[in-house]
């Protein structure tokens, strides 16, 4: 293994800098040195990719869509790219390569698109904004195994009427599952359409990026394999791996509360901060995808990517710049310092797995997982997901993260909250009997993107009265408008080179590392149990008992 140190290179920066990550032997070594370092930034001067006081308008380039026909890209990936056209506006040389394997005619195609865009995007579809659209929208047909798709998508990616506007530029987005990741990208690069580009800052026929969607990897041996099998084929600074959670506004806003005002960050740490909770709730189930789901399961799905994505941006140092490579170098140092449960014991302790029965959500009877379509009657899958974490650093040694998701809980909802310790000495206790609740900072991520702070305040009347109140901060209410979906921040963003809000590949390994102790405990014939509950409850009482045994409890969000 090889450890890149960039920061005593006077005046430059290599070619595909990891900003100390962890470099594959044998892969990417010996990359060259890329132009003067005062070309790309220097110290004291924005990132030329983070200048916001300048439009963020990108260069004309060519998005190609593999798996255009599924699910991700009617509900998410159209609808997005449809509202960036409309209200960014995109470059005129912009132009969507939708690829799948359905007989579909250009204008089927487009048809399609225009039912889920009307469907799924915020800004309206009428002719004179969806024409415009449209006509940048080509079809291309043909099996992901097939020599003769990558043939056919070179020839129209070279075609003087899409080349010439697109400057050679091209993102190709892989919205397919992770088993086509390496027969499309070896198809791409054996057709020619796919550069592996070393200099990425001058690229020699505009530059190629690919974007992947999650999971990457079902372990971490899996995800280190497809990591080698991508370094073969791509650099990494041509890497985007896509986590929407990160494109939330309201996680960008848990950056900007922490590292813009100066009034939280003196608490921030183990000395008042008694405990973190991080819960990602959703009242639906599988909702079809039963096929993905007994694959992948609640750690794998939500706790590996976007729990414990939301974990690192609570627990970060700052980072010298808002720049891709030092967000992500301070992401990945908690990541590393988490500490999981390893061994039966402690996974037994620290883990609760579940899995909902037929209930009632919203007032609606609804099934069991085993009832649903495509699930095996057997299953073993959990749909629910409570551990408990420690981060081994300097700032949160002795704090318990407690992370928790499921399916078929009570209500979505997504929530960070950060509880402070009690005050040392509560002098209106001897007064009015009083025991108040500890102070809580709660952020909210989803639905109603919300920050909120709970504190104790003199309610009316000549005596004390002690009363919590809370204060709130609505995104949609201070800004007068709600904030754009994550995939037209994400997509805007690899269009326009900013890996920042992206996973870097020791990322991935870090977070694979941290939840594959547990996998090996719940692959073992001796597994703890899985523990059934209620659909429309807010998981089994297991997962109480973890958190009361520390002496504390679940907030209801």
């Amino acid at each position: 293994m090889t450890e890149v140190d960039t920061t005593r290179q006077p005046g430059r920066i290599p070619a595909e800098h990891d900003g100390g990550a962890i470099t594959l032997d044998g892969v990417g070594a010996g990359e060259p040195w890329a132009q003067p370092f005062d070309a790309w930034f220097h110290e004291g001067a924005p990132n030329p990719l983070h200048d916001h006081s300048a439009e963020r308008q990108p260069a004309p380039c060519a998005m190609i869509i593999f798996g255009v026909s599924g699910d991700l890209t009617a509900r998410k990936l159209m609808p997005s790219l449809y509202d960036l056209f409309t209200g960014q506006p995109l470059p005129d040389g912009f132009t969507i390569v939708g690829v799948s394997h359905r007989d579909w005619t250009e204008e089927m195609f487009r048809e399609r698109m225009r039912e889920a865009v009307a469907e799924n995007a915020r800004m309206p579809v009428n002719p004179e904004s969806w024409e415009p659209f449209a006509r940048r929208l080509q079809y291309v047909r043909g099996e992901f195994d097939d020599p003769a798709t990558y043939r056919t998508l070179t020839e129209r990616l070279g075609a003087p009427d899409l080349a010439v506007p697109t400057q050679g530029n091209r993102l190709f987005y892989l919205a397919t599952g992770p088993a086509y990741f390496s027969p499309i990208l070896q198809g791409l690069a054996a057709a020619g359409a796919l550069e592996r580009q070393a200099n990425y800052l001058e690229p020699t026929q505009g530059w190629h990026r690919v974007v992947i969607e999650k999971p990457f990897g079902h372990d971490l041996a899996s995800a280190r394999a497809l990591i080698a099998e991508m370094a073969i084929l791509l650099t990494e600074r041509q890497i985007y791996r896509i986590d929407h959670y990160l494109g939330k506004e309201t996680v960008q806003n848990v950056l900007a509360f922490r590292f813009a005002n100066i009034l939280f960050d003196p608490v921030w740490n183990r000395q008042y901060v008694d405990n973190v909770q991080i819960t990602a709730a959703e009242s639906i189930g599988v909702e079809g995808r039963a096929g993905y789901y007994e694959h992948a399961g609640a750690l794998r799905d939500m706790v590996e990517s976007h729990l414990l994505q939301l974990l690192t941006v609570v627990a970060m140092e700052p980072p010298a710049f808002f720049n891709g490579n030092a967000v992500r170098d301070e992401k990945v140092k908690v990541l590393r310092s988490v500490a999981p449960p390893v061994g039966e014991q402690q996974v037994a302790a620290h883990v609760v797995r579940g899995q909902y029965t037929a209930g009632f959500v919203g007032g609606q009877a609804v099934p069991g997982y085993l009832e649903e379509r495509g699930v095996a009657p057997d299953s073993t899958t959990e749909t629910y997901v409570a551990l408990r974490l420690g981060i081994d650093n300097w700032r949160w040694s002795g704090v318990p993260f407690y992370l928790r998701t499921g399916k078929r809980l009570p209500r979505r909802v997504t929530e960070i909250a950060v509880e402070f310790k009690r005050v040392p000495h509560l002098m209106f206790q001897t007064m009015v009997g009083l025991d108040l609740p500890p102070n809580v900072i709660s952020l909210r991520i989803q639905p109603d993107e919300r920050i909120a702070i709970r504190f104790a305040a003199q309610g009316p009347g000549a005596r004390t009265q002690l009363r919590t109140v809370r204060m709130d901060f609505l995104y949609g209410a201070a800004f007068g408008e709600a904030g754009p979906d994550a995939y037209e921040r994400l997509l805007l963003d690899a269009m326009l080179g900013d890996p920042t809000l992206f996973t870097r590949r020791d990322e991935v390994e870090a977070a694979w590392a941290t939840v594959q102790p547990i996998l090996d405990v719940w692959s073992a014939p001796e597994s703890p149990p899985l523990f059934p509950y209620e659909a429309g409850s807010w998981g089994p009482g297991a997962a109480d008992a973890m958190i009361e045994r520390d002496g504390r409890a679940w907030r209801r969000p």
